[in-house]
């Protein structure tokens, strides 16, 4: 073999080295490239996802950081027939305060023919007791609106429904004063008023509702 031939076969060799080591080399730099390109995506659904997490928790977390917390525990049927019984005969208007998912003010509405609101700062809950409303043909009977209890004025409701904590109360007893018409009565369920007394009581246990009379020597400090 001569010279010539070697140096062809040498060049030939290594032509053929570097070609494998580019193709390696390229394959590498697409892999690194995949690897970034799915960190990315995976940083991107992370995100999202906690995003959304906090979108949907912010509604139930929210009332916790408050001073009194009002958590959402739904009344039992008991509880509920308790509360049509204590409005039995009444009129005007009614508000629940924490309307939870809505079962009061669709009750209050449909068997008690009273134009009811329900008042709730859970968004998802909102929206879940207007749906009932309107599955139970009360929609037009009914209204829900977002607001924190402390917040909205009472004056035009002529009855109160509060299914409360014992922590709250006194601050409620303090808020009826200031806004109750003469003629308003209150509904507690779960927890009395401490300082009223009731004119009547309705159920047994946990399912205990009280009935109160706004008291005459309140009635003049209406704001």
């Amino acid at each position: 073999m001569s010279v010539k031939e070697t140096k062809e076969e040498v060049c030939e060799i290594c032509s053929l080295i570097g070609g494998e080591s580019n193709s390696v080399g390229n394959k590498i730099q697409q892999s690194r490239k995949n690897e970034r390109s799915i960190g990315l995506a995976l940083v991107g659904l992370t995100g999202g996802a906690a995003i959304a997490l906090s979108v949907i928790a912010a509604p139930f977390v929210a009332p916790a950081l408050r001073k009194v917390c009002l958590p959402y525990v739904p009344a039992t049927t008991e509880q509920v027939n308790n509360v049509l019984m204590a409005l039995k005969g009444r009129s005007g208007h009614l508000v629940d305060l924490g309307s939870g998912d809505g079962r009061i003010v669709v009750a209050a509405a449909k068997r008690a023919k009273l134009k009811s609101v329900g008042v709730e700062l859970n968004p998802w809950l909102i929206w879940y007791s207007r749906w009932l409303a309107w599955r139970s043909g009360v929609s037009s009977q009914t209204s829900f609106v977002t607001r924190d209890l402390w917040k909205f004025n009472l004056k035009q409701y002529e009855n109160i429904v509060i299914f409360g904590v014992e922590e709250m109360m006194p601050h409620l007893e303090s808020k009826f004063v200031q806004e109750l018409t003469p003629d308003a009565c209150v509904v507690a369920c779960r927890f009395p008023l401490p300082s009223w007394q009731p004119v009547a009581a309705f159920g047994n246990g946990i399912d205990t509702v009280w009935l109160y009379k706004r008291p005459e020597s309140s009635k003049n400090n209406i704001k």
